[in-house]
């Protein structure tokens, strides 16, 4: 199982990433964990400083969009 954070307040693009997390997770057949971090000190701490973040087994990915979900899967496969 793979652990995917998704960093934000919880805006409409930080729903639509774990949407878009869930949609490649299962396209793959993978299991994934979705953790919602909200915490701006723990964000700053990875290094976010533009929402929506995404991280794989806390290694940050993508910052400041929305990935697509073929670009996810890259991330998720890869």
């Amino acid at each position: 199982m793979k652990n995917v954070q998704v960093l934000g307040k919880g805006c409409s693009k930080c729903v639509e990433l774990a949407k878009r997390v869930e949609a490649a997770a299962k396209e793959l057949g993978l299991e994934v964990s979705i953790e919602k971090v909200t915490d701006i000190n723990k964000m700053m701490e990875m290094g976010v400083m533009v929402t929506p973040g995404l991280a794989i087994e806390g290694v940050v990915k993508s910052t400041g969009h929305v990935p697509t979900v073929a670009a996810i899967k890259a991330l998720l496969a890869a």
